[in-house]
């Protein structure tokens, strides 16, 4: 395997970093993936991941960033229960500057392994919400990547400007288990059903005509 064919893939275990990941075997990469703890409560995130990690042949790198919990706490309900969860977008569904943090380790992890390329799951639907899914924001941070490393290595977002259902329909023929993926915001035996990221998931597969195999709770 060539040294460019190398690459680090951000794999939540929900439904867009699994797309992702399955895009770059397609495209021939050997993939390194990189899972974080960062205090969640959705800890079936993790164990997501590490199922589709072991659906291409490898294990995702677990990075434990828990402590980040008491940076988060205040503001964000992902990560404290007193915050109620809403079934649209809201301010405190957002991580500050999580996918910048993810990406700086991403960074660290690919001059070690010698891979110039880091892949996530921004796209379309998240852009007008999150300004690190953006374009702009992950080819400004290409840029800081290479100046402190002196590599030439690009992040990018293969589904940049694409809608979410149009990752279904990617996963659909890069046969991805989505039934694997996880996108609830809590941690219970199903999908809730009703949190902002449930709600995205199930209208992202009504948009697309294609059965859901989620189980959700409502």
């Amino acid at each position: 395997m060539s040294e460019n064919k190398k690459c680090v893939s951000i794999l939540s275990g929900g439904l867009d970093s699994a797309v992702v990941t399955y895009w770059a075997k397609n495209q021939g990469y050997q993939i390194y993936p990189l899972t974080f703890k960062y205090g969640q409560i959705a800890v079936k995130e993790t164990l997501a991941a590490q199922k589709i990690a072991e659906t291409i042949g490898t294990n995702t790198k677990i990075i434990d960033l828990t402590t980040l919990k008491d940076i988060f706490n205040q503001t964000t309900a992902l990560v404290n229960r007193d915050i109620p969860l809403t079934s649209e977008f809201t301010t405190p569904i957002i991580v500050p500057f999580r996918n910048a943090i993810f990406l700086s380790i991403a960074v660290a992890y690919a001059t070690t392994i010698n891979a110039n390329k880091i892949f996530y799951g921004a796209h379309g639907s998240d852009e007008t919400f999150y300004p690190d899914c953006r374009r702009k924001f992950y080819e400004t941070f290409t840029k800081a990547a290479r100046l402190g490393t002196d590599q030439n290595i690009t992040i990018y977002a293969p589904y940049n400007g694409k809608k979410k259902s149009d990752l279904i329909k990617a996963g659909i023929k890069l046969k991805v288990p989505l039934e694997l993926t996880w996108s609830c915001y809590l941690d219970g035996e199903k999908h809730c059903g009703q949190c902002e990221s449930c709600t995205n998931r199930k209208k992202s597969f009504y948009e697309t005509g294609i059965t859901d195999p989620t189980q959700y709770e409502l």
